[in-house]
């Protein structure tokens, strides 16, 4: 347009010097309008383009594995780490950076964090969490290793035993009726691992039970349903008993003490020797019937020690790494 203005003036007859110039008048305001025009139209094309970027930045953030995407949403921290909230995430951070050794990593602190709840809540590969943080799959094997060995120094000692007094204040009506002085209920469950290449390592952790080579803990809960002992990790092919009594958990009874189980925790003489009581269901072998009192008992187990088993699951669908 501007090219064609000039030529439209080029155009123009010129007018005599002795007459006045009333053509420039209006070629002075027709250049001030279509200068206005252009700069009217950038200023427009500006503001597009600045408005995009802003909505670009915001898309590109919320993708993002930082801090600031996950402050103002706890569904997000919720689906990717398993905690409640980002306080919570922050807590948990907080009480564990500290104690990390500092390496060389291309990734700031919080995102390695952040790849290793991930990990033990997705179960994702390694690769994928390589595409995701933009590193390679051996920074993200090496980081979830330095971490692990960390988190479990620092929130192992979170997990408490509670004295039999503790635990009545708030203690279920179902265990005041029939196990008053329970103090846990215990149960073992294990996790799959890949068979080893050394043919000892191999046959201790076959497992008959799973028919698979697998890692095999015991846990204990209260009554009230908190996790209040989780054992050492032990080859598959151990029996429930001999983890039991090689755990430590035993030491940890008082006199007076119950605790629930299955009939695989056949350890009430070990037990004994600390004044506590297991029960479990009564043994059907060598009988042809079970008295009204042993079936009674049997159920009144059965209803209590299946809270374990929910809690066994539970740490299974929340941490998929388990499964």
């Amino acid at each position: 347009r501007k090219r064609k203005f000039e030529e439209y003036l080029k155009e123009e007859p010129q007018a005599d010097h002795n007459s006045e110039p009333e053509i420039e008048v209006p070629a002075v305001a027709t250049m001030t309008a279509l200068s206005m025009y252009y700069i009217n139209q950038l200023e427009e094309e500006n503001q597009h383009l600045r408005e995009e970027n802003h909505s670009l930045k915001d898309v590109i953030a919320k993708q993002e594995m930082h801090e600031h995407s996950f402050r103002d949403n706890p569904t997000k921290v919720k689906f990717y780490t398993g905690l409640p909230s980002f306080a919570t995430l922050m807590v948990m951070f907080e009480f564990v950076a500290p104690y990390i050794p500092s390496t060389r990593c291309v990734l700031p602190m919080f995102q390695q964090f952040l790849m290793v709840l991930m990990k033990l809540q997705l179960n994702p590969a390694d690769q994928d969490l390589a595409y995701r943080f933009g590193v390679h799959q051996s920074t993200v094997s090496r980081n979830f290793r330095k971490w692990i060995d960390i988190l479990y120094d620092r929130l192992h000692p979170l997990i408490l035993w509670l004295e039999c007094e503790q635990l009545l204040k708030t203690m279920p009506l179902e265990f005041r009726q029939s196990f008053r002085k329970c103090v846990i209920i215990i149960d073992c469950f294990e996790i799959f691992m890949e068979r080893a290449t050394d043919l000892k390592a191999r046959a201790q952790t076959w497992s008959n039970y799973k028919h698979h080579n697998t890692v095999k803990f015991l846990i204990g809960i209260t009554p009230q349903g908190t996790i209040s002992f989780i054992s050492k990790g032990w080859g598959g092919r151990v029996s429930d008993r001999y983890l039991t009594e090689k755990c430590g958990l035993l030491e940890k009874l008082l006199p007076g003490d119950v605790l629930l189980a299955d009939r695989g925790f056949n350890v009430q003489e070990s037990a004994g020797v600390y004044c506590a009581e297991v029960k479990i269901p009564p043994f059907t072998k060598g009988k042809s019937q079970l008295s009204k009192f042993e079936v009674d008992t049997s159920h009144k187990l059965s209803r209590v020690r299946i809270h374990v088993e929910r809690v066994i699951g539970l740490l299974r669908q929340k941490f998929t790494i388990l499964e």
